[in-house]
């Protein structure tokens, strides 16, 4: 099969994701009850016997870098291999960000000559999905390809979203489209691909020297290989589950999901596990006059009132009378008596007070950014303090570290926000 080395793309600001990106990179957003988004991509990689990955990171990389470490969750920490962040060269004049995709990777092809690399697998760290890559691997080397492209059917009207192929019989690609308006077809690119080196190489270097590319592989390599034919590119159809959670609406529907009496997701398929770094806590607790109805509810966590079809995270705290329903609160955060909580994503370590209310009356269009809050959706950004009895509405945003003197009124009307100005 030749030396596989993986290359994760971590470096994505996720400003779809509102409050929720404003203190750490997307793919150290929280998921499920206790992973991080960049879990999956790792937990797939030594899932796959692939132990060479590099991960690049860019945007407010602490938590990130902090939770992977030396990888030893995912057994990773290494001797020979094993995972190594990658964050931008320092002293390099305008070079020392990435500048795109393609730049993050042109900017460390000197880590691929370490590791002799004969085969890339270049990977973004921010989609819930599992994935065998040695089938993607060798489908790329049965159909002797210079690259090749992980892709799957998307509705034809979600199909403007994504990088669009389209193929012969063969499954060559003959054209591809990023972002269409009018897509040619719905086959839709995962970002996930796997190029032979040399090749790579070649082309990284041809892009780094074009004055009008953005260095994007999406935008600008992919295009380039197709439309100049510089090379044989495949589209490998995959079938199982993949989920982009860019936005709030798809995070949320994402993680409610895994409540389903048949999730489309199996955390719990003993032979595709996935990893992660996180507290050693003791084991959840169900008060006797609590009630929990399908939903996930972590480690460290105590339940002493009614929790629906939501995902309670590690060490978080419900207090008696207080219901939850549909919603996602997430790692120590603290809900008082007499709560209700409805169609919420509340982030880390967050302290509500008793008799609070979030997410009721109606919807209202969001007065903050109608582009990223949608949906009915209700988010309370992490390190937050919100006094007892507040009223918020549906469709609000409170900010990242507000504390109780932020709070003129006792109402946030629906589609409102309360944030922090930065000084």
């Amino acid at each position: 099969m030749g030396n596989v080395v993986a290359m994760i793309l971590a470096g994505g600001q996720g400003t779809r994701l509102g409050v929720l990106t404003e203190k750490i990179a997307k793919p150290a957003v929280p998921f499920g009850g206790k992973y991080r988004l960049i879990d999956f991509t790792l937990s797939n990689c030594v899932n796959s016997g692939i132990y060479r990955v590099g991960v690049l990171t860019q945007y407010k990389p602490h938590v990130l870098a902090k939770h992977i470490g030396i990888g030893k969750p995912w057994d990773l920490d290494r001797k020979d291999g094993g995972v190594q962040i990658l964050p931008p060269y320092i002293g390099r004049g305008d070079s020392d960000w990435y500048k795109g995709t393609a730049n993050a990777v042109y900017q460390n092809l000197e880590y691929l000559e370490e590791n002799d690399a004969e085969i890339v697998l270049i990977l973004s760290g921010d989609h819930v999905y599992a994935m065998n890559y040695n089938d993607l691997i060798e489908y790329h080397l049965l159909k002797k390809a210079d690259g090749t492209i992980a892709c799957m059917e998307v509705p034809m009207e979600e199909a403007s979203r994504f990088g669009i192929m389209i193929t012969d019989l063969d499954g060559k690609i003959v054209d591809f489209q990023e972002k269409p308006e009018r897509p040619k077809s719905n086959l839709a690119s995962l970002g996930i691909y796997v190029f032979n080196y040399e090749f790579l190489k070649e082309v990284l270097v041809e892009d780094e020297h074009d004055p009008n590319s953005s260095h994007d592989f999406g935008k600008d390599v992919i295009p380039r290989i197709v439309n100049e034919k510089k090379g044989n590119l495949y589209a490998f159809r995959f079938e199982g589950y993949w989920r982009d959670v860019g936005t709030i609406r798809s995070y949320w529907e994402s993680n409610l999901e895994l409540v389903l009496p048949l999730p489309p997701f199996n955390l719990y398929d003993p032979n595709w596990r996935f990893f992660t770094h996180s507290e050693e806590m003791p084991p959840a607790y169900i008060a006797p006059e609590a009630r929990v109805v399908m939903s996930l509810v972590s480690e460290g966590s105590e339940v002493y009132g009614f929790v629906s079809n939501s995902v309670i995270f590690q060490g978080v705290r419900i207090g008696k009378g207080s219901v939850i329903k549909n919603s996602i609160i997430m790692t120590k955060t603290e809900i008082g008596e007499n709560c209700h909580i409805e169609n919420a994503i509340i982030a880390e370590n967050v302290r509500i007070g008793d008799g609070t209310r979030i997410g009721v009356g109606e919807d209202a269009r969001s007065k903050l950014d109608p582009k990223v809050y949608t949906g009915l959706l209700t988010v309370v950004g992490m390190n937050s303090i919100i006094p007892g009895g507040v009223v918020i509405g549906k469709n609000c945003v409170i900010g990242v570290g507000i504390t109780p003197e932020d709070f003129k009124s006792k109402e946030i009307p629906s589609g409102d926000f309360l944030i922090k100005q930065e000084e």
